[in-house]
């Protein structure tokens, strides 16, 4: 059996891609290994969102060519987002590689490292997404799993190459991710993350009349399944099926992950978001109507091409009014092949990481003043396993906190009895801007 070492760089809907690679290899000819230096085959999954993450994966593959360069691996494959956008022209750049697929191509794995394949360079418009058939093991933990709803995208933001990474949007059906989505919780899962490109579109393209609020009370009947998660919504279309089903299902968590990326009415223009920061307060406004305990994060962008004071100050004013529950906060990169790219009034970058850092330390004291007023009472924590911080602690994670992203809580003194994948009512002791600290109460 020949030995396969897959790395996955990028975020979680690339992981999943990932899964899918490493379900076709497995039970087969080949057999997974963690060390990539007793690796007969190496995989890169690559990232290209920004220039940085390119450069990280160029960095990557380049030393796993220095293992097949000294005789360790004897095939390197590369996959993904930076092949899709450099196409065949990294053939010329990288002769170390023997294949490349692009990011609707990943399926083809099995067959280019049985030596089927007829081509070295598969990168064609994307068009495969994975359905139930794809075996996937689940990478992340035996209780929690990002399950992709879609692919593509079919916005047009002046700052995002994504949709021509990932080609336009298209769903899996209801039933496909709800077959998953048991298989998952035969699997032990007890928390799915739905993720895509754009999840508020979901369904739009299938013209069987499903939409988010359907698939999530589909998704609620599934026996096991006790926490379900919704990130990446496009702030337009929110369809009003899908809130009611966050107010209304017990399962489907009060959290909303919902990227903005500005609250300027020029910027939003300029980065072509389609609406207006009065149009912004609205939809929140609506969220926080039919429900209002949730949990609503969000992303900016600072130091976009023109941004000026005022525009910056307009979104600190912005952040201080909504008080989000969580929010990240990115200066601009010069994306080349995207239409920012192009215009004028590019801000310097001291300007960009003051504005990055002055948004960030405001959303600090508002997470610290939301996370006080949890002290000394109770909430439900799903539990992580053992904490990296101290063996004598527990890690988990409220409702109100994906994985990977949004802070932990630290469960002391323990019960014997606790474990991994349980969710128990944890009494909060101490609060930071990002973290908790509790105990176990029965």
């Amino acid at each position: 059996m020949e030995r396969v070492h897959l790395i996955s760089l990028g975020c979680p809907k690339n992981r999943v891609d990932s899964e899918v690679m490493v379900g076709k290899l497995q039970g087969g000819a080949f057999t997974l290994v963690d060390d990539p230096e007793s690796a007969d085959v190496i995989v890169v999954n690559t990232c290209s969102f920004i220039q940085p993450a390119t450069e990280e994966s160029i960095d990557t593959v380049l030393e796993m060519a220095k293992l097949k360069a000294s005789g360790s691996a004897k095939k390197l494959v590369v996959t993904g987002c930076m092949v899709q956008r450099y196409g065949k022209s990294l053939e010329d750049e990288m002769p170390e590689v023997d294949h490349f697929l692009g990011t609707g191509e990943y399926h083809r794995i099995e067959e280019v490292l049985k030596g089927s394949a007829g081509q070295r360079s598969y990168v064609d418009t994307p068009l495969y997404i994975h359905d139930e058939q794809a075996s996937r093991p689940n990478s992340w933990a035996k209780h929690s799993a990002y399950l992709k709803i879609s692919e593509g995208c079919d916005h047009k933001c002046a700052f995002c190459i994504i949709p021509q990474l990932r080609g336009k949007m298209r769903s899996r059906s209801v039933a496909s991710l709800v077959t998953e989505a048991k298989r998952l919780a035969d699997e032990g899962v007890v928390e799915i993350n739905l993720i895509s490109q754009d999840s508020t579109a979901y369904g739009r393209d299938l013209g069987d009349g499903a939409d988010l609020g359907k698939l999530l009370r589909a998704l609620a009947r599934v026996d096991g399944i006790r926490w379900i998660r919704l990130h990446y919504a496009y702030p337009i279309g929110l369809p009003e099926s899908l809130l009611r089903a966050i107010a209304e299902e017990e399962k489907v968590v009060k959290y909303l992950d919902m990227p903005l990326q500005h609250a300027s009415g020029p910027m939003l223009r300029a980065m072509r978001r389609g609406v207006t920061r009065d149009g912004q307060e609205r939809i929140l406004e609506r969220v926080r109507r039919f429900v209002p305990d949730i949990a609503i994060r969000t992303t900016f962008i600072v130091g976009f091409p023109g941004e000026t004071d005022a525009d910056f100050a307009e979104l600190r004013s912005f952040v201080e009014r909504e008080k989000f529950s969580r929010v990240g906060v990115f200066t601009y990169f010069q994306e080349d092949g995207t239409p920012a790219a192009l215009l004028g009034g590019q801000v310097e970058e001291r300007v960009k990481n003051a504005r990055q850092k002055e948004i960030m330390a405001l959303q600090k004291s508002i997470s610290k003043a939301l996370h006080r007023d949890m002290v000394k009472k109770t909430y439900d924590v799903l539990i992580d396993g053992p904490s990296k911080e101290s063996e004598f602690l527990l890690s988990g994670r409220l409702a109100s906190q994906a994985p990977e992203v949004d802070g932990q809580v630290y469960i002391q003194s323990p019960p014997e009895d606790a474990r991994a994948g349980q969710i128990r009512p944890v009494r909060i002791r101490r609060a930071s801007a990002y973290d908790l600290v509790g105990e176990i109460v029965e």
